[in-house]
């Protein structure tokens, strides 16, 4: 077998450990979609030396999260929920392939649309119910005090906009990202300024209650569609194509419009992870697989 249709997957230690382990489905199905075509996989350890000697090896790559490193390689990515996931050329989720793709609501059966996200709902929700309570929910990311390229403002500025709003807010921190000192004294400076502005809480118990979800592009918008909550965002994602968007009506529109949104969020839903992403538990899970790389421009 020539080397050229080797693939090389670059893996966290732990996922790697699962991969080798053949205990990971996603990646069981990866193999058999690449094998069945003749190619050979290797599951290896990313880092910064993997990383910067990829572009030299010959074949293709495929990295966990990562942006990709040369024209012959790929990233991957969990939708959102398992089992569903993205193979994209590029690591920013505006620029994925469904982020592009319009949502055309009349085109997906809404019974379908319906039992799909209830069984989903149950879940990955089992003990959520939800309501319907007069705050805002604003789920932050990293980089609070930093207005990135696909951002219109920055987080803390986000904030900010948000409780000029008057509306009661609940600003609460990514369990998995670091906040200086300097972060979190300009967020209680903010809320010092804005009495109807809070800092801190268990997001995931937030979210039931809230009214609408304003972020730059958290999943936890995403989940939120789960609930039927609206979402108004800031920043540039993969998800926007049934909430308010800063960049196009304002902020001002945006906030004002978001209580009273009511988008066909099952069809969505149903479209985004069933239509648009692959489905590592789905009996054409292998042609999915296929099918992505192709879209990235694989001859596979």
């Amino acid at each position: 077998m020539s080397e050229a249709n080797l693939l090389r997957v670059y893996l966290e230690p732990p996922m790697l450990k699962t991969a080798r382990a053949g205990s990971f489905n996603f990646l069981n199905q990866l193999r058999a979609a690449v094998e069945a075509k003749g190619w050979q996989i290797d599951w290896c350890e990313t880092g910064a030396a993997a990383r910067d000697a990829a572009p030299s090896l010959p074949g293709y790559a495929l990295f966990h999260t990562e942006a990709p490193t040369h024209e012959r390689a790929l990233s991957f990515r969990k939708a959102y929920f398992y089992p569903f996931w993205q193979i994209e050329p590029h690591q920013q989720r505006w620029r994925f392939h469904v982020a592009e793709t319009p949502f055309v609501p009349d085109t997906i059966p809404p019974v379908e649309a319906r039992a799909f996200v209830e069984r989903l709902r149950a879940r990955v929700m089992p003990e959520t119910k939800p309501a319907r309570e007069n705050y805002i929910l604003i789920p932050l990311q990293g980089r609070i005090r930093s207005c990135r390229s696909f951002q219109t403002m920055s987080p803390l500025e986000m904030v900010e906009t948000v409780a000029a709003s008057g509306r009661a807010a609940v600003a609460t921190f990514h369990p998995n990202e670091s906040y200086s000192a300097a972060d979190r004294s300009a967020l209680q400076e903010l809320a010092a300024r804005y009495p109807n502005l809070q800092i801190g809480g268990d997001t995931q118990k937030l979210l039931p209650g809230c009214s609408f979800v304003a972020t730059q592009n958290s999943a936890v918008a995403f989940e939120g569609f789960l609930l039927k909550k609206p979402a108004v965002l800031f920043g540039q994602s993969d998800f926007h194509h049934i909430a308010l968007n800063v960049a196009e009506l304002g902020a001002q529109e945006a906030l004002a419009r978001a209580p009273s949104l009511k988008p066909d969020f099952e069809r969505y839903l149903f479209w985004f992870l069933r239509r648009m992403a692959i489905n590592a538990t789905a009996p054409d899970a292998q042609d999915q697989i296929r099918a992505a790389m192709k879209r990235g421009g694989w001859p596979i």
